[in-house]
């Protein structure tokens, strides 16, 4: 297991200070603010810690209410909201300098047979033939990345342009869909949550760029600023986050200030094992509070 991966895995290893009261903390307190997929991998670790083994969480959805501090610890909040026969629904709120800064709902369901269909998988080269994404970012904005950058506890790999890349060379056309391999970089314990919660984590970082790419903007140039606004998910089958994943992402929507994307994500396999919708602000002036 990579040192990042440990970090990683750290960071989502919160300490219960209550029955339903847990503590998290940020990796780096350099930033600006919390990655809105850490806050919302630690909220589902907190709410799955509340909910039998046998139950998998099959949806949830998120709202980004305050941008986090990362110097100071995350407070997890669990309310129990049911224990039904079959699904067990849980209420979370993430707590910082006495305020709500995010909420999440997450439904957990007894798995049981039913009917079955799933969208094909897009065509896509393997991720062996493509470049990791941070070596691209460097060579785009022409600097040498940190260790700590490079050694990400996640693999991404983009078939297409990124969108920083469009960003500095206009005449680069993004695809119809903007398609990511990604995985955890290391091993993983066949832990079904911690999986889960490492794709939550995962699904925050490039779903965002995919409405960048199609207004030919982007995060590092000062074309644009931006945050999540709310996440939602969807987990229709078991998956391994340590082994490759194709993330299929596209925008549908930019108006007000505000971009809608939505994603899926399969197998190598082909197999459709998330969905993922996600609104955020996206504003092309810099302004920092929202």
């Amino acid at each position: 297991m990579s040192d990042s991966l440990d970090k990683l895995l750290d960071l989502l290893d919160l300490e219960q200070i209550e029955v339903n009261i847990f503590r998290g903390r940020s990796p780096d307190e350099r930033v600006q603010r919390v990655y809105g997929g850490q806050v919302a991998g630690q909220a589902l670790v907190a709410a799955g810690r509340t909910v039998p083994d046998d139950r998998p969480v099959h949806s949830l959805h998120a709202y980004f209410i305050r941008p986090g501090d990362p110097t100071v610890p995350l407070i997890y909040s669990v309310d129990r909201v049911r224990d039904g026969r079959s699904f067990t629904t849980r209420r979370v709120t993430a707590i910082q300098h006495g305020k709500a800064i995010f909420t999440l709902s997450a439904s957990f369901h007894h798995p049981e047979p039913g009917p079955e269909f799933a969208l094909p998988m897009p065509a896509a080269p393997s991720p062996e033939l493509l470049r990791p994404n941070s070596e691209r970012f460097a060579e785009a904005i022409g600097v040498t990345l940190p260790a700590h950058v490079r050694e990400s506890p996640i693999d991404v790999r983009s078939v297409g342009p990124m969108s920083v890349e469009v960003a500095v060379d206009p005449s680069l056309q993004p695809a119809a869909a903007n398609l990511v391999w990604l995985r955890v970089n290391g091993e993983l314990p066949d832990d079904p949550l911690l999986h889960v919660c490492l794709m939550t984590y995962a699904s925050d970082l490039t779903l965002l760029d995919t409405v960048l790419l199609d207004l030919g903007l982007s995060w590092h140039n000062g074309t644009a600023v931006g945050a999540s606004l709310d996440h939602a998910m969807w987990f229709h089958r078991p998956f391994r986050a340590d082994q490759w994943l194709l993330y299929a992402q596209e925008s549908t929507s930019a108006s007000g200030a505000r971009g809608l994307a939505r994603g899926e994500v399969f197998t190598v396999d082909g197999d459709l094992v998330v969905s993922v919708v996600q609104e955020g602000l996206i504003r092309t002036t810099p302004k920092s509070n929202y």
